[in-house]
């Protein structure tokens, strides 16, 4: 297969790849080969959107499991609790049958590539199985409650009735993104579902001896709310879309030969992130998956930020992937790194310089985590420079390589875990997801390369790179290996994000941050 270059020609149309649309001409969309500054300004303005509904989902999900913390008391129990957390989330992904991707992607296709009337087909196609599933795994799950550890089936049978739910939440608004529609994800699934996990939590944890149980409850119910919404938010979408009607180029065929690679991947992929809780819990113990899930608890953070600006871009990349305009591609997916590496590497540098006083406010027994935090940071330090690589080979049709170097990396993270959990606890697990994240990364990073010529290192995100490093990496640093007291480090760092706030709107061109003038409600 032909290497393309960076800034070369789109490729002639091929043959689609195992479990890939096949391409068809558009009548739709920008040029094919030039610039669409308009789809980098709606991918740069809705990320802000999902951006400040990400702040606050990741504000109100650490506050959540602070709360749990301190409400629950007991690390034991603590530990039991977040187990029964990993695994509903799980069953969620199971469930979901990859759907989260699909729904944008083929949405997105074919009301870029002038197929409107067959988009209720496609919902349907991909929703009903979902909703199906969803109670079976419910059943499941309670089933499975029953054979668990007695301070893990409580929560767990608790939260397997809220599990359609959540299935429905997620899949809906995966839909309602298909059709660009970024609102309703921000309202429900960033402020409205976390705000009410946040205040329930909250009245229990000011309540006396509330049990693991009711705080499962408390977690889980906001779901409900969030999924009848969700529906009502599609349908309106729908209704309103005026896309073109012309080729047929959807049939269930094609849907499930592109989602059923995309399914088990959607799996191992959460397996990564909450399967070694269950190992630590396993081949360790409570106390030491509580240690665990505290303090990776801030990659979350991250993570929903990732997701953010991933579902903004997600929908324009596969319109413009559709058409074979590679260098749209691009500058969509280099552009948006260097956002991801603005928002997100602030984050790392600074909790990892100050990884003390985050933990210790969970509690002193927690305050040894320190290297697991290091571990992490530095982890995904590496992945967020690589940017949303999972996505752009996703939405490049690739879902068979990505379900390859999702289990090659889930691999790669048990074998570790299995040799280091049962001696070093917590930060042997936190070894094992970083040489996870490295693999899960690093490798599509290569195949996109490879396969389309793309990759995430333009001017912007290099630009990203150093501001960042410069102004929350090394002063922190500096100023911890020159002796300074935790206290002289927290205000180094608070410091350092002030500059790097100067220096983004003094460089917001090369940053490509002045798209961000006139953002409306």
């Amino acid at each position: 297969m032909a290497v393309v270059t960076p800034g070369g020609a789109p490729p002639a149309p091929r043959p689609a790849p195992s479990g890939a649309a096949p391409p068809v001409p558009s009548p739709a969309g920008p040029a094919v080969g030039k610039s669409d500054p308009d789809a980098l300004r709606g991918a740069a303005r809705g990320g802000l959107v999902n951006l400040v509904g990400a702040g606050v989902a990741g504000a109100a999900g650490f506050g959540a499991t602070w709360l749990a913390t301190w409400g629950i008391g007991d690390q034991a129990r603590v530990g039991a609790f977040f187990t029964a957390v990993a695994s509903f989330t799980l069953a969620v992904a199971v469930a979901k049958l990859g759907s989260q991707t699909s729904l944008v992607y083929w949405p997105a296709r074919l009301r870029t590539l002038g197929a409107r009337q067959e988009l209720l087909r496609c919902l349907h196609c991909g929703l009903s199985p979902v909703a199906v599933l969803s109670v079976a795994g419910s059943a499941v799950l309670g089933i499975a409650a029953g054979h668990a550890p007695h301070d893990v089936a409580g929560p767990l049978r608790v939260m397997a009735v809220f599990l359609p739910f959540a299935v429905l939440t997620d899949t809906l608004l995966a839909a309602t993104r298909g059709y660009r529609a970024l609102r309703p994800t921000v309202m429900l699934d960033r402020l409205l579902r976390p705000t009410l996990q946040l205040l329930v939590l909250g009245g229990l944890t000011l309540s006396v001896h509330s049990g693991t149980s009711v705080f499962a409850a408390a977690w889980a119910a906001p779901y409900v709310p969030a999924a009848l919404l969700a529906g009502y938010a599609l349908a309106r979408v729908h209704r309103a879309d005026t896309s073109p009607a012309g080729a047929h180029v959807f049939t269930a065929g094609r849907y499930w030969a592109f989602t059923a690679p995309r399914a088990v991947a959607s799996v191992a992929q959460l397996a990564l992130q909450r399967v070694d809780v269950l190992l630590v819990a396993a081949w360790g113990s409570l106390p030491a998956a509580a240690m665990y899930a505290v303090a990776g608890r801030y990659v979350v953070l991250g993570q929903i930020v990732n997701s953010g600006l991933a579902q903004a871009v997600q929908p324009r990349l596969a319109e413009r992937l559709a058409v074979h305009d590679l260098p749209g591609a691009r500058q969509l997916y280099q552009h948006a790194t260097a956002w991801l590496v603005l928002c997100t590497w602030p984050i790392h540098l600074l909790v990892a310089a100050n990884a003390g006083a985050y933990l210790a406010l969970f509690g002193p027994s927690y305050v040894d985590g320190r290297p697991v935090v290091w571990l992490l940071a530095g982890a995904m330090l590496v992945a967020t420079a690589c940017g949303t690589v999972d996505m752009v080979l996703s939405m490049a049709g690739r879902t068979r390589w990505n379900l390859t170097n999702v289990l090659l990396a889930l691999g790669t993270m048990i074998v570790v875990d299995f040799a280091l959990v049962p001696r070093f606890g917590a930060t042997g697990a936190a070894a094992g997801l970083a040489s996870a994240v490295l693999v899960n990364n690093l490798v599509p990073l290569a195949q996109i390369r490879h396969l389309l010529g793309l990759h995430p290192f333009g001017s912007a995100t290099r630009c990203a790179f150093l501001l960042t490093a410069c102004t929350c990496g090394v002063p922190p640093l500096v100023a911890d290996l020159l002796g300074a007291g935790p206290v002289v480090v927290a205000a180094v760092s608070v410091a350092g994000l002030g500059c790097l706030g100067i220096g983004a709107y003094l460089l917001r061109r090369p940053l490509t941050l002045h798209l961000l003038k006139g953002v409306r409600r």
